[in-house]
């Protein structure tokens, strides 16, 4: 049912720096943009091959945050599997949507409050075409 993670999204302060950081010192590859009215917000980074960080400008950072994870996503092979399962089990699901990114999402959040995407890829996928995503 669930294949992997497919990725961890955190905020940035500043996006460039966090950039220079993951790609420059640590080596990681951006994969693609996302773009809300022609101003990068934010971009996916190449772990390995189907691993990402996915980073997002964050405006305002409470100074003494130290948990800037603001959600957890696990890669699924079927998604209405997946909601039907949770569903059975009690546990509330948004609908399934086709994100930005052209790739299947549901969502819950944990009994800790960390939400959990639920990712179904398809061929027209960001992560799969590195096509940059345009945000709404």
């Amino acid at each position: 049912m669930i294949l992997d993670i497919a990725h961890v999204c955190i905020a940035a302060r500043d996006l460039d720096a966090t950039e220079r950081f993951y790609c420059g010192a640590l080596g990681l590859r951006r994969k693609f943009d996302f773009l809300r009215a022609g101003r990068r917000v934010g971009f996916y980074l190449e772990v390995t091959p189907g691993r990402y960080l996915e980073v997002f400008a964050k405006d305002i950072i409470e100074p003494g945050d130290r948990h800037p994870l603001l959600h957890l996503c696990l890669q699924v092979d079927d998604i209405d599997a997946v909601r039907s399962r949770l569903k059975a089990a009690g546990i509330d699901t948004t609908e399934k949507k086709l994100g930005a990114d052209r790739s299947w999402q549901a969502w819950v959040t944990d009994p800790s409050g960390v939400r959990i995407e639920f990712h179904q890829y398809t061929p027209e996928s960001s992560q799969v075409t590195g096509r940059d995503c345009v945000l709404g």
